[in-house]
């Protein structure tokens, strides 16, 4: 054992908990953010101050943005309400103001709850909503007081009329109704008393006291002359020298009762009224001027509608006329009160249509309220027609009297549909605050992203570029904030936009001059008198490289590369130019192969299929140089010498053939390798990955890669069984017959396609016509239609359409050809099926479909039953 002294190992260091660990009970050491986001969750549940909701959320928020956005989303709850509470504290002072004062003005109780409303106060809560019922209470008691005014001021009209109707009858009715009448006029003097007195008195409008006093002034007037001319009526009774009455028919009466003439006999005892006075011309001419200019004002008003200014040019025109009336004709007198008439009824009529005008206000605003569900108005939408219908009130009463009746009606109904004006409002705005926390938060996402590709050594630029086009496109669709806020909120994204996309747009300005570069050195390339592939391919591996690392603008990007591949597209313009001019020059096998592709063309041109074939077959055999057995099997060496040799000087070009050969050997020596050459030709095909054999090739095709983009690399073939082939064609040649080839092909299938369809046609037109004759030859309907089928069909048609079902034939023809069936006949398809599987030695339905199709010919035919028959044989007689 060791004499060493013992040692105790130093306990691992552990990291020092948060201070605030331990108040946000953990959150800041969970291990995951889930967890720390349920912690989280838990510590707001508790209540925390607005002090440390703001401490947690600044030292959370470097740590994980998930878990406090919790508490971002608390903070902004708190200084909502805090906003809240602050203007409804604002708006409970001016209410308790408006209520405190000693005279309340109804326009101003009004204006408190519309204002309110605007300036987002809470109307619905506490203290708001029991002062809004305070002041509505209020302003209903002022209105309910001016409208017993209205009362008062009626009932004291009613009294002096029943006051001038008793001075028309005998005076002692009068006096039997004297008790009564004036028991009335105590009971409206009490009350007009009680008006004056109540309590919200002060707070009615000016007018109404005004006309309360004029109304009991008026009224006591009446009444007092009333008793008085009563009580001298009753002592002229009693006294035969006192003096009678003003009241002309009680004074007739006394006059009566005591034998003297009353006032009618003394007017008939008058002969006639003495003639007026002579007048001065002048005086009256100046009178008459004087009525007519007033007259006209009158005329002129009336006719433009104007209300207050005619009632106001019918006053003048009265006063007019109390001074000059006596000096006046008859035929202007009667003008003047014909206006004054008209100017009475235009008053009248305005009154009445502000009337309906403002019924119909109070209907349309009544009816915001009593709409269907689903045709209720949304909240910009009421907003703008409470306003427009208040506008439209305001109008109404600038031109007539205000009707306060209608008046509280309508402004009850709007207060009503303002509701949901409040609501919406309370929702844009909680949206907006929750819009406008996304946008903050997604601009401190894009720092801290920008942070992160700062630090990043090998930056993905096309990474980048996809971020930052997703970021602009987060905050397109960022959702709808005021103009203020947006105006605060876009400097800020512009400023992260900015410095977050500055590298990328650096590494795009290097390599646009990179770009460029390559530009100039392909303009070079192209411009050189000898074509280099291997330097074209390099440099466009280059551009390719640079293209995959750094993204630019789709278009300017398309730009760039046309500039680029111009001069080299332009080169291999050249260079194919001089092979063409070089191969004009061609061997005779050329020339045949060349007119042998003519003639396929125009016998392509011609659409006759038999003349498309037999020139196929020349062309054929003028490509294995055989030529109908015209031409000789050893040219094929002598055109090979004769080809251009300008074709040895390509990149990646094939070694030729062994032209050494004598020309008395009977074929070209064979190897059994040979590497093929890559086809740098512009517009040609790429080759296929399997032998010509496997895909079909026709003889002299060439499988060559023909993209100098591609590589010089060929690939390389076995030949060794490969049929013998005529010698190799020139360019011209070559392009020649394998277009010639292409479209005979094409020409072929269309042709075959035509004269398919026209063969069911008339199949079918047959079938209907129920004529044998009309049915197409066994050559027209095809190699799938054998000559018995054709037999039987004919036969089928020939008879009378027999009186069975055909529904079962049809079916097995729509299973042979795996056609659809209508939808009413899908079921008994499926029982058909069941069957078939049942039935095992049974021929399938794709070998009776022969068959079926003569029994479906034998029945009747409709246009159902032609649809699907015509669609089953289409697919079967193509097959």
């Amino acid at each position: 054992m060791s004499d060493a002294p013992e040692t105790t190992p130093a306990p691992a260091k552990t990291s020092e908990p948060h201070p605030l660990d331990a108040l946000t009970g953990g959150a800041f050491s969970a291990a995951t953010s889930g967890e720390r986001a349920a912690r989280i969750r838990d510590w707001l549940a508790t209540q925390p101050p607005v002090e440390r909701l703001q401490e947690v959320f600044k030292e959370l928020s470097a740590r994980d943005k998930g878990a406090a956005r919790a508490v971002r989303e608390r903070l902004d709850e708190l200084r909502r309400a805090q906003a809240q509470e602050a203007i409804a504290a604002e708006w409970a002072a001016k209410a308790e103001a408006l209520l405190a004062a000693p005279r309340l003005n109804i326009a101003d109780a009004l204006a408190w709850q519309r204002d309110a409303a605007k300036a987002g106060a809470p109307l619905s809560r506490e203290p708001l909503s029991q002062l809004k019922g305070q002041l509505a209470e209020r302003v209903k008691v002022i209105e309910d007081l001016q409208h017993r005014v209205q009362v008062q001021r009626e009932a004291a009209v009613l009294l002096a009329q029943r006051i001038e109707v008793l001075s028309t009858k005998p005076w002692k009715d009068a006096q039997a109704a004297l008790a009564l009448l004036s028991a009335d006029v105590e009971r409206w003097q009490a009350q007009a008393q009680e008006l004056s007195g109540d309590g919200a008195w002060p707070s009615v409008e000016a007018r109404f006291p005004v006309q309360l006093e004029a109304s009991r002034a008026q009224l006591l007037v009446v009444w007092e002359a009333f008793q008085s001319a009563l009580g001298q009526t009753v002592a002229a009774s009693e006294d035969a020298a006192a003096p009678l009455p003003p009241v002309p028919v009680w004074a007739d009466e006394l006059r009566q009762a005591r034998g003297l003439p009353t006032e009618s006999e003394k007017t008939q005892a008058r002969s006639a009224a003495p003639a007026r006075p002579k007048v001065d011309p002048a005086q009256r001419e100046a009178a008459q001027q004087a009525v007519r200019e007033a007259l006209a004002k009158l005329e002129e008003e009336t006719a433009q509608g104007h209300g207050k200014a005619s009632a106001g040019a019918a006053t003048a025109l009265r006063g007019v006329l109390k001074v000059h009336g006596k000096l006046i004709d008859n035929e202007l007198e009667q003008k003047v009160h014909a206006a004054l008439i008209a100017a009475g009824e235009l008053e009248g009529w305005q009154r009445w249509s502000a009337d309906q005008v403002r019924e119909d206000l109070v209907a349309r605003a009544e009816g915001l309220l009593n709409r269907p569900e689903g045709q209720a108005l949304g909240g910009r939408k009421m907003q703008e027609t409470l306003r427009q219908l208040r506008e439209q009130w305001k109008q109404a009463d600038q031109g007539a009297p205000a009707n306060h009746a209608l008046w509280k009606r309508f402004d009850e109904a709007c207060n009503a549909a303002h509701k949901t004006v409040e609501a919406w409002l309370d929702k844009v705005r909680a949206e907006s605050a929750q819009h406008r926390a996304q946008r903050q938060a997604l601009v401190d996402e894009l720092k801290a992203w920008a942070q992160e590709q700062a630090a990043t050594a090998a930056p993905d630029w096309k990474g980048a570029s996809r971020a930052l086009h997703q970021f602009s496109e987060r905050w397109r669709a960022g959702g709808h904030v005021s103009e203020k806020v947006f105006a605060e909120l876009q400097p800020l994204w512009r400023d992260a936009i900015a410095e977050a996309g500055a590298p990328l747009a650096a590494a795009q300005k290097a390599s646009l001059a990179l770009r460029h570069a390559m530009i100039e050195e392909a303009t070079a390339l192209g411009a050189a008198p000898q074509l280099r592939i291997d330097a074209v391919k390099a440099l466009q591996q280059r551009w390719q490289a640079e293209a995959q690392v750094v993204p630019l603008d789709r278009r300017q990007e398309q730009k760039l590369w046309d500039a680029f591949r111009r001069p080299i597209d332009e080169a291999f313009a050249r260079k194919s130019a001089a092979r063409e001019q070089g191969a004009a020059q061609m061997g005779a096998h050329d020339r045949a192969v060349l007119e042998a592709s003519k003639a396929l063309e125009a016998a392509n041109a011609s659409g006759d299929a038999q003349r498309i074939r037999e020139a196929m077959a020349r062309l054929d055999a003028a490509l294995k140089a055989q030529d109908n057995g015209n031409s000789e099997p050893n040219q094929a060496p002598a055109q090979a010498q004769q080809a251009p040799a300008a074709t040895n000087t390509e990149a990646g070009a094939e070694a030729p053939e062994d032209e050494s050969a004598p020309a008395s050997a009977p074929a070209p020596v064979q190897r059994a390798v040979v590497a093929v050459r890559g086809d740098d030709r512009p517009g040609g095909r790429k080759p296929a990955t399997a032998a010509p054999q496997q895909r079909g090739g026709r003889p002299g095709e060439r499988r060559d890669r023909d993209d100098f983009r591609a590589g010089p690399g060929g690939r390389m073939r076995d030949r060794g069984d490969a049929p013998a082939r005529g010698p190799r064609l020139g360019d011209a040649a070559f392009r020649a017959q394998r277009d010639a080839m292409d479209h005979a092909q094409a020409t072929l299938r269309k042709l075959a396609a035509q004269a398919h369809g026209e063969a069911l046609t008339q199949l079918m037109a047959a079938w209907q016509a129920r004529d044998a004759a009309q049915v197409p030859s066994a050559q027209e309907l095809g190699g799938r239609v054998s000559a018995g089928a054709r037999t039987a069909w004919t036969q089928a048609l020939s008879a009378s359409a027999a009186a069975g079902d055909a529904q079962q034939a049809l079916l097995r023809l729509e299973i042979a050809a795996e056609v659809p069936t209508p939808p009413d006949q899908l079921s008994a398809r499926r029982v058909l099926q069941l069957q078939l599987l049942t039935r095992r030695n049974d021929p399938s339905p794709q070998q009776t479909w022969e068959s079926d199709a003569a029994q479906v010919f034998a029945s009747a035919g409709d246009e159902a039953r032609a649809r699907r028959l015509q669609n089953a044989l289409k697919a079967l007689m193509r097959k």
